[in-house]
């Protein structure tokens, strides 16, 4: 039988084409219709969001509300450029113009707030209280950018730094005719020079460290990190640095003028600082060596409180040197113009706590007096029942230091099974020493930072420093010489820069959940505590790069951040950069202050892509200076 066709094929290919055709224009339709309302949406820019959406992404264009005369904004209607920008924005009310600030007045070119030499005045002068940090009020807070001088120039470039430094940057004579005989500085034209002379060291700097190297290991890398109490203008620890140490310099502000601020300038590491009245703002077992070269500090003194804060900061090991008085006083007691007595008394005096402590004299030769401290404790606790005090502190937490008093007790070091062990762990050589795993994250001594956590954290400061080059060609190239970074962690910035000319101050808040300055330490790096609510420990235009990663999600809740912003922009020089690692929202915020700052900004996305919603703030303070008189 037949088989039955209910059509004709050419009808069936017909209504298919039909139907085809019909979706198609339903589609094409639909996309027109969408088009249109998209344009009528985007006619007219409602919010200060929309306004962002359309501003051109040159990369040549910066965005800012300052009064830097060569900052513009295009918009991107015209252009023809393709739009790599992040746009995750925050929605600020529109109704609120920038707030600019005004630069202070030039009197304050130098202000030093919690260093404030006329509000010290109001405090004991017992132990140099006065010298301290004493942080201004709420009502002595100041809403201004500090100028810099009117002829300010930007700083010689590393290692021309090391011996030079322009005379209108620190405009300050007086070192250079009070230390003239001892070559501290002298003034060549328009220039400081620095010859690397000290009180102690006429014959200069490196011929006083290679005196040194001949009486303990100073170059085979035992000893990376040093602290130089009472610095001058940092000779000591500028001319450590070509031997692979970095050091700690620091020294008050008092009659010696801008000393700290030269160091600086050389772009030598150093804090305004003081053995006064509370412990120094470093971890306990923080450097290999600790340096004191005619510092003035009566170490005997308050039963030898100063000596016992130097062996809290020194590592199991370490080496204390000590020049000038009363060192070598059978050959300077005229000059010293002191009695022979009284010298001998007072070194007599020093050893005698040097032994309390269990330290080891290691050696006496000419002008220098070297002390080293035991790797642990074993035999030190035995000798408590030689030497009643000063005792061993109870105290659960040697590291911490930010306002807290000296004690008069030997901070105890972590306990060894035998007395050839190093107390805490060994550590290694340096340059090993900046990637192997500090001994505080082997043993397990910060809660929740475990080995692959602290491996993870190098590979990730690796790829960001890597894309931080990307965005800001200069950084490897020596533009930049003197790095902060305020919330440091790990050390894991300053550890991927390592291999570049500059050094970094690791900050580690005050209070934070996880205190990792030790960590910071034992990688042969360098740091100190602070809270930034408060003004950190240095003079105006001291740092060229300032790194601020998750800063102010922190401190959002605790204090003003506008003016941490300001304090950031007494801190860094002129045309001096910023990145700024935040949320999207806390990224937009800051750059809305930022723009009042005299600051040029970009928001970058995050070096794993635009998806992310942690973003990158790149800034750039303005050249500017203050007006003469």
């Amino acid at each position: 039988m037949a088989k039955e066709y209910s059509g004709s094929p050419k009808h069936h290919q017909l209504e298919t084409k039909r139907r085809r055709l019909t979706w198609i224009l339903g589609i094409s339709g639909l996309c027109i219709l969408f088009y249109i309302l998209g344009a009528w949406q985007n006619a007219t820019p409602t919010t200060q969001s929309d306004v962002y959406a359309r501003v051109g992404c040159d990369n040549n264009t910066l965005a800012s509300g300052g009064s830097s005369g060569d900052v513009s904004v295009k918009p991107s209607s015209s252009s023809g450029t393709l739009d790599f920008e992040s746009h995750h924005q925050l929605d600020i009310n529109s109704s609120n113009a920038v707030k600019q600030y005004e630069p202070c007045d030039m009197s304050l070119s130098e202000y030093t707030p919690c260093q404030d030499k006329v509000r010290g005045r109001r405090y004991d002068r017992n132990m140099l209280k006065y010298r301290e940090r004493h942080c201004p009020s709420k009502d002595e807070l100041l809403s201004c950018l500090i100028p810099a001088p009117p002829k300010y120039k930007t700083p010689f470039v590393w290692p021309q730094s090391r011996d030079y430094a322009w005379y209108d940057n620190i405009p300050h004579k007086e070192l250079s005719i009070e230390k003239a005989i001892q070559n501290w500085i002298q003034v060549e034209g328009d220039r400081f020079r620095f010859p690397g002379g000290g009180t102690m060291f006429p014959r200069g700097a490196d011929a006083y460290i290679d005196d040194i190297g001949k009486l303990i290991p100073l170059t085979d890398g035992t000893i990376r990190t040093a602290i130089d109490t009472g610095c001058g203008v940092a000779s000591f620890g500028a001319f450590l640095l070509k031997r692979d140490v970095i050091t700690m310099s620091f020294a008050p502000r008092d009659t010696h003028e801008a000393q700290v601020q030269f160091a600086l300038e050389r772009g030598v590491p150093a804090m305004i600082g003081i053995m006064g009245s509370q412990r120094l703002p470093y971890p306990a077992r923080a450097f290999d060596l600790a340096h004191c070269s005619r510092c003035l500090i009566p170490w005997y003194k308050y039963d030898g409180l100063y000596l016992i804060e130097v062996d809290r900061v020194l590592r199991p090991g370490g080496y204390w040197v000590l020049s000038g008085p009363p060192v070598h006083w059978k050959k300077y007691w005229r000059g010293w113009e002191r009695t022979q007595e009284d010298l001998k008394q007072e070194q007599d005096a020093i050893e005698e706590v040097a032994r309390k402590l269990c330290w080891k004299k290691v050696i006496e030769k000419g002008d220098l007096l070297i002390f080293q401290k035991p790797i642990n404790h074993i035999e030190c606790i035995q000798s408590r029942k030689v030497y009643k005090t000063p005792h061993i502190c109870k105290s659960d937490n040697p590291d911490s230091a930010w306002y807290r008093d000296l004690e008069a007790c030997i901070t105890p070091l972590p306990e060894v099974s035998n007395t050839d062990d190093i107390a805490g762990g060994a550590i290694e050589k340096w340059p090993d020493r900046a990637f192997a795993v500090p001994p505080r994250i082997s043993t397990n001594s910060i809660p929740g930072i475990i080995l692959e956590k602290f491996q993870e954290d190098n590979e990730v400061w690796k790829r960001r420093v890597a894309y931080y080059k990307r965005l800001i060609p200069s950084l490897h190239r020596g533009r930049y010489r003197n790095i902060l970074d305020m919330n440091a962690y790990l050390g894991g910035f300053a550890a991927a820069m390592l291999k570049y000319p500059v050094w970094v101050m690791n900050v580690v808040p005050a209070n934070s959940d996880h205190d990792t300055l030790g960590v910071i330490y034992e990688r042969g790096l360098i740091g100190t505590y602070q809270d930034w609510c408060e003004a950190f420990s240095t003079y105006p235009r001291t740092y060229d790069f300032i790194h601020a990663d998750g800063v102010f999600s922190i401190y959002q809740d605790r204090c003003d951040i506008n003016l941490i912003l300001l304090e950031m922009d007494r801190i860094l020089r002129p045309e001096g950069a910023v990145v700024f690692r935040d949320t999207v929202e806390m990224v937009e915020k800051i750059k809305s202050i930022t723009d009042g700052m005299r600051w040029v900004s970009h928001v970058r996305d995050h070096e794993n892509g635009p998806f992310v919603m942690e973003k990158i703030l790149v800034s750039v303070k303005t050249y500017w200076t203050g007006e003469a008189k």
